[in-house]
């Protein structure tokens, strides 16, 4: 698909790393599925994806300043 956001680059399916803020706590996700813009690099997730990253994040370890997890797709 054409990219929505530079709209000159094709998306492709692959993995990306995601950062993610919580209040002090930076959660890190690598090898997240997505559908990444060859020109811009922006990455698109699915709803499934969406919903799995931040159930992940809710489980994180509190007091934990920064956190580097490997994504694991639900069971």
């Amino acid at each position: 698909m054409k990219c929505p956001i530079c709209r000159h680059g094709e998306t492709r399916s692959g993995a990306v790393t995601i950062p993610l803020e919580r209040g002090d706590m930076v959660i890190v996700f690598r090898e997240v599925p997505a559908l990444a813009c060859e020109n811009c690099g922006e990455a698109f997730h699915d709803e499934a994806v969406t919903a799995a990253l931040l159930k992940q994040a809710e489980q994180a370890a509190a007091g934990v300043e920064i956190e580097v997890r490997r994504f694991a797709v639900a069971a």
